[in-house]
């Protein structure tokens, strides 16, 4: 992992927990293990839950002292209009300062087009969000050799409309769809070849701005791997699924990051 680069954890809470008070104990119970790790840890829970999350951690910390940040897990492009369920980036003002786009449950379940999520790539950064981009090949693909391909394609297209990538704050999350949720997780150096073509595309995009972007793995992370993960020079923290509904595991990932800066 480049000095450089602040490695990134950030945890995908998806539609969990179930109810407000445990959505903030769990967030609590990440920011009692923060510290002064020099991690940016980012917690990501449902819609309903943010505000409560974010006032939770915010009134829980001194002025000065870390905490998380707090992520949305989407977001429409649009500043407003007739997206039932839907939410925007302005909405999210105050509650989070991250969000994540192009989640392949969304790609899947609701049919986020690669399109759809360069416009909310670029909307986000308009709007003063950190997107968190993740990109990554079906089992099928993958058994059909184009991972290569598939990277190439939806990487190009979400930064399509960037006029350029340094200072954006972009992130890019590399999750293999066949490990999501399977425990099936890529090997660090499967992950590395995934992180190093996508350096490789940025720098092509903006050689000014590639070193900047941090590179996160996603795919049943855990504290068993997360070590050997990010020991690769590319990969620069981890997207966290469902080790992140545990304190315990999701603050072991963190401290993995933190021993990878050495």
């Amino acid at each position: 992992m480049t000095a450089a680069r602040r490695p990134l954890v950030a945890g995908n809470w998806k539609m969990n927990p179930t109810s407000r008070s445990a959505a903030v104990d769990l967030a609590l119970a990440v920011a009692a293990e923060a510290g002064d790790l020099p991690v940016e840890l980012v917690v990501c829970p449902p819609a309903v839950f943010l505000e409560a999350v974010a006032t939770a951690l915010r009134d829980a910390s001194a002025s000065d002292a870390p905490r998380p940040a707090v992520g949305a897990q989407t977001m429409r492009a649009e500043e407003s209009g007739a997206f039932t369920g839907e939410i925007s980036p302005v909405m999210l003002r105050g509650l989070a300062t991250h969000v994540i786009l192009g989640h392949s449950e969304r790609r899947r379940h609701d049919n986020e087009t690669d399109e759809a999520v360069a416009a909310k790539v670029r909307s986000a950064i308009d709007h003063g969000l950190v997107p968190i981009a993740a990109i990554g090949e079906r089992a099928e693909e993958r058994r059909a050799g184009v991972t290569e391909t598939v990277i190439d394609h939806q990487l190009r297209t979400a930064i399509s409309r960037l006029e350029r990538i340094e200072d954006s704050g972009l992130v890019i999350a590399y999750e293999p769809v066949w490990a999501i949720g399977t425990g099936d997780a890529a090997t660090p150096d499967d992950a590395q070849a995934a992180a190093a073509q996508i350096r490789a595309l940025l720098h092509e995009a903006d050689p000014d701005g590639a070193h900047e972007v941090r590179i996160l793995y996603g795919g049943s992370c855990g504290p068993e791997n997360a070590a050997d993960l990010f020991a690769m020079p590319d990969v620069d923290g981890a997207l966290v699924g469902g080790a992140s509904l545990d304190a315990d595991s999701f603050n072991a990932i963190v401290r993995a990051a933190a021993e990878s800066r050495g």
